[in-house]
């Protein structure tokens, strides 16, 4: 018997991780955030492309979304085996 940890980590689809590398290479790295955090599979990568969005024009947006999709995973469990 042994415990695993589960994470809110999505696995990453290609074709989504594709099209934001690409739209963050087309802003000249203004969604580079949201690029991020789609590569890491972070369940909250829709909401860090919308506050990167809507106030990443401001250094502090952008700063913070950059933040959201480096940070840690969460844990969402424990799973028993």
């Amino acid at each position: 018997m042994y415990l695993e940890v589960v994470t809110d980590q999505h696995r990453a689809r290609l074709r989504r991780v594709a099209l934001s590398w690409l739209l963050a290479m087309g802003t000249l790295g203004y969604l580079f955030p949201y690029a991020v955090a789609t590569t890491r599979g972070k369940a909250n990568a829709g909401a860090i492309g919308v506050l990167n969005l809507a106030l990443g024009w401001t250094v502090v947006g952008w700063v913070v979304a950059l933040a959201m999709a480096c940070g840690r995973h969460r844990i969402a469990g424990l799973r028993v085996s």
